[in-house]
């Protein structure tokens, strides 16, 4: 019997046997190494601290550039003005900021973290060379830092820097190529390698070439890496057929050489297989099992080569079929079934498995929350209780009763921190409005200003005497805002307004006001009281969650607020103040509100929702694709410090979109503070009153004065010095506001600002009026116009592309100064206006009518 191929040799010597290569038909692999193992080289003592130093070293580089290339990416704008309007080369380095001086007419303010060198290098990479691709450097130098400090490898050296540099060149080649999308996008995505790559190949096969070639590109790196099938699969009702007949073919000759086999053999084992064990064994198995045959070849050491061969005796019933069960047979050709496929559909579960939630302060997280170290302790915080003048407040209060025959039963003194409230229960038979109308002789018996009857108290049945105390205690706001109850509040708006006549911290939610009127005579402690809901605010809410409008006709009251701006302030496109402090432009400001909540609007009713909340819960949870216009939105608040003199100047054109926000804005985020130091009929209009129904009142010096803030009296018996009335529908709260003074104001202002914020404030949707001055209209001076005004018009018109990219790529400028000569350009009427991720319009269609545009403009200078 011939063994070739089916025989296993095994020599007595175990030490004899050695590792055959890997062989596939004719071809023997071994492997071979490309380099010597870098762990195994012996280096010296001083080479291994050489070698350590340098990994360092590496380390430290990758995570320079790391550092810079991430601050880049947020103030890269002011690092590439900074480098194009200071001759913009390495030798600024080492020049001091007097010397840069001298050359810049205006010296640019570096903001990237690694200062100059970060912005150098930062923009040498992503914009000079490979666009974001350039963080792929930091990783290769981590890889290769890592090995020479600890001589192991995270991963292999020359794989992962040949992967790295082709992942640098197809990643910048291929956002250069997406990036012709993105018209008026900033080039830092790609670098000028991917800008200009892509303008050769745009040349040669154009853009549909690129793409080609860019697929084909990446099909061939998935194949040399993970050596990707592109076989296409057929049905597995095919295969299987397939498989079948290929068995069938090569069962009936297998059997006939077992056959051979076992008759020409003479050392034969014969095993014998029942007949019930071989029907119960797949057809393929058993053939398996048939071609099975065990040579062997023992070499002893004192006897030459034996050959003993084990070999499976098949049965007869080999050749006895297998039965299968008949199935019936259908008129006509078979029946062959598809694999039904079901489609996996992506929920937002899955979405949010993947991605998490989506986190709207990711922008700013590093964004720290004002300390209560910023406000000062006023005062103990304790209420002291002065048991003698209690008793003769007493005293004094029954006296005056039984003068004019007004048993009492009862009588609690609840202590505030200004004011000390007496309930009494009167006997039976006493008519309330007869203690009601005593009201002032209760005051001369007490010799105190500012007695208050509440006849009867709400819900307890009793009658109500705040008398003031003899000495009040200052409420400061650090006592409030650090107290359980605000710092672990759920609100959605929380304002700490101070404390009750029961020393409690009083919270209010203005997002459930849902706007709030604020009106006082002057110096009663409103202008504290407006500092104090913001100070609030800024406590609680982080910026992405919270913008303010706001709106300051005496141009001192909220200045303090002015270096926010980049956190926490909104504006209206192309202003230079975010506080608005002109009539013209409240105007305007009130109108893009409305704008923006018409918009709103829309954005709710696209995600089937009712509300504000219920929409960024949604957007939150990844339910809502930005790709069709949603987007995370942040609570707006709009604080009128002074409101009776937008209604003097203004009237109607002020009074209409303010109705509108207090009676349209609060479902989409939109609430309003107003405040007013005249609280007449002619301001507090009944629209502004209607839609007002949360309304704080500080001290007034008529009854008639209070009824029209407050519908009813009590306004005019306060003490002033912060003493005020909340009312929230028909109930009135006596508060003592919460004392924070300017110096304060103005430590969590800087505080906030010198933190890192967003490139600029929140920008308000563009109004434009009637007789079409819109609200980002621009007035520039001729002799304030660019040195490349006329050559960057000139490239405008050349190009048919309004860009700002194109001016900055082409003339090789700064962010800040090619958005500069674009808005110029815009008022000159060279282009149209903004109109988001599209270019601008030209509106010049070629050269000479430019050119008789450009004299007509020099002339008339």
């Amino acid at each position: 019997m011939s063994n070739k191929g089916n025989t296993f040799k095994n020599t007595g010597n175990a030490s004899s046997v050695k590792r055959a290569p890997r062989t596939a038909g004719n071809v023997t692999y071994s492997k071979k190494r490309r380099f010597s193992s870098f762990e195994s080289i012996n280096f010296s003592e001083g080479q291994r601290k050489a070698l350590k130093i340098f990994g360092i070293f590496l380390l430290f580089v990758s995570f320079i550039m790391a550092v810079s290339f991430v601050s880049y990416l947020f103030t890269w704008k002011q690092d590439q003005s900074y480098i194009t309007e200071t001759n913009g080369g390495w030798s600024t380095l080492f020049r001091s900021a007097d010397e840069i001086a001298d050359d810049a007419i205006e010296l640019p303010v570096v903001e990237n973290k690694l200062g100059k060198l970060g912005a150098l290098l930062a923009n040498q990479f992503i914009y000079e060379w490979f666009g974001v691709a350039s963080f792929v450097f930091t990783f290769i130098l981590f890889i290769v830092g890592y090995k020479f400090l600890y001589r192991k490898s995270l991963l292999p050296v020359w794989k992962t820097i040949i992967y790295s540099t082709t992942t640098i060149i197809y990643l910048s080649v291929t956002l250069g190529f997406l990036q012709d999308f993105l018209t008026d996008s900033p080039h830092i995505l790609e670098g000028k390698f991917g800008y200009w790559t892509n303008q050769l190949l745009k040349i040669q096969i154009g853009s549909t070439g690129i793409a080609a070639l860019l697929a084909f590109a990446y099909l061939a790196v998935l194949i040399l890496v993970y050596n990707l099938d592109l076989r296409w699969t057929w049905s597995s009702k095919k295969i299987d057929e397939d498989l079948e007949d290929e068995e069938e073919d090569n069962f009936e000759p297998f059997t006939d050489k077992i056959n051979s086999t076992a008759n020409t053999s003479q050392n034969t084992l014969h095993t014998p297989i029942q007949e019930e064990e071989v029907e119960d064994i797949a057809q393929e198995d058993f053939i398996a099992s048939a071609q099975t045959t065990l040579n062997m070849q023992v070499e002893n050491k004192e006897e030459n080569k034996h050959e003993i061969t084990f070999t499976v005796d098949v049965p007869e019933v080999i050749e006895k079929p297998v039965h299968h069960e008949q199935k019936p047979m259908a008129d006509g050709p078979a029946l062959s079934v598809e694999k039904v496929v079901e489609e996996k559909a992506i929920t937002a579960n899955d979405l949010v498995a993947e991605f998490g939630e989506y986190d709207p302060k990711l922008d700013l997280s590093g964004y720290q929350y004002p300390t209560l170290d910023l406000l000062k302790e006023y005062g103990s915080g304790k209420i002291t209780i002065n048991q003698q003048e209690l008793e003769a407040n007493k005293n004094r209060i029954v006296e005056t009763l039984r003068n004019y025959s007004i048993e009492i039963e009862h009588i609690k003194a609840t202590i505030g921190p200004t004011v000390t409230l007496y309930e009494i229960i009167p006997k039976p038979g006493v008519r309330i409005s007869k203690i009601k109308n005593l009201e002032d002789d209760i005051a001369l018996s007490l010799a105190a200003l500012g007695i208050r009857i509440i006849a009867p108290m709400p819900g307890k049945g009793t009658i109500g005497i705040e008398v003031p105390n003899s000495a009040p205690e200052m409420v400061s706001m650090r006592s409030v805002l650090a107290t359980e109850k605000f710092q672990k509040t759920d609100m959605d708006l929380p304002i700490a307004l101070g404390k009750t006549i029961s020393n409690e911290v009083y919270i209010a939610d203005l997002a459930k006001m849902p706007h709030l009127l604020v009106a006082g005579a002057t110096g009663q402690g409103k202008s504290v009281g407006i500092n104090a809901i913001l100070t609030s605010l800024l406590y609680k809410k982080h910026p992405a969650e919270l913008k303010f409008v706001m709106v300051d006709p005496k141009k001192v009251e909220l200045s303090l607020f002015k270096t926010i701006e980049r956190h926490f302030l909104a504006k209206l496109p192309n202003e230079d103040e975010a506080i608005i402090t002109d009539t013209k432009k409240v105007i305007n400001t009130l109108n893009s509100l409305c704008i923006e909540m018409d918009q709103r609007y829309d954005l709710l009713k696209n995600a089937a929702v009712r509300n504000l909340k219920e929409y960024n819960a949604k957007f939150v949870n990844r339910r809502l694709n930005p790709e069709e216009g949603h987007r995370f939105l942040p609570y707006i608040v709009l604080v009128v410090d002074e409101f009776a003199d937008l209604m003097m100047t203004a009237g109607k054109e002020v009074e209409t979109p303010i109705a509108r926000l207090a009676q349209l804005a609060r479902a989409v985020g939109i609430h309003l503070v107003i405040a007013t130091q005249r609280p007449s009929v002619n301001i507090i209009t009944g629209t502004i009153k209607a839609n007002f129904p949360a309304r704080l009142a500080f001290r007034v010096l008529s009854k008639v004065d209070s009824r029209t803030i407050l519908d009813a009296g009590g306004a005019d018996q306060l003490i002033g010095r912060g003493d005020m009335l909340l009312a929230t529908g028909s109930d009135l709260t006596r508060i003592q506001c919460a004392f924070v003074d300017t110096p304060e104001v103005e430590q969590i202002s800087e505080f906030i600002g010198n933190q890192r914020g967003y490139p600029s404030a929140f920008m308000l949707p563009e109004y434009v009026d009637e007789n079409g001055e819109g609200s980002g209209g621009m007035e520039f001076d001729s002799r304030d116009r660019d040195q490349l005004f006329e050559e960057a018009a000139r490239l405008i018109v050349m190009h048919q592309q309004g860009s700002t990219s194109l001016i900055q790529r082409k003339l090789k400028l700064g962010y800040n100064r090619a958005g500069r000569i674009i808005d110029q350009l815009e008022a000159a009427g060279i282009v149209g206006p903004f109109e988001g991720s599209k270019a601008r319009e030209v509106l010049y269609p070629d050269e000479y009518s430019l050119e008789q545009y450009l004299e007509t403009l020099r002339n008339s200078e």
